[in-house]
């Protein structure tokens, strides 16, 4: 098993993110009726959430625990 690169876990940040924000959205609009209120609560998580996920991924990355070394040669 190979660790990702920084892009890859952008990338994928990126991907879920916004998945997750137009489902928030959505929610929010559903509960609310206001489509003022759901875009303003989606802007303000995207950004939150975007850097939360990142860190989350990067720190993962560090834990050795439920990994299994990389061999060389192996390929």
């Amino acid at each position: 098993m190979s660790q990702e690169k920084p892009k890859r876990s952008l990338l994928k940040t990126l991907s879920w993110r916004s998945l997750a924000t137009i489902t928030t959205i959505l929610l929010v609009y559903v509960f609310t009726g206001e489509i003022v209120l759901a875009l303003e609560v989606g802007f303000i998580e995207v950004f939150a959430k975007l850097l939360l996920y990142y860190l989350h991924e990067r720190m993962w990355n560090r834990i050795k625990w439920g990994t299994i070394p990389e061999t060389v040669g192996t390929e």
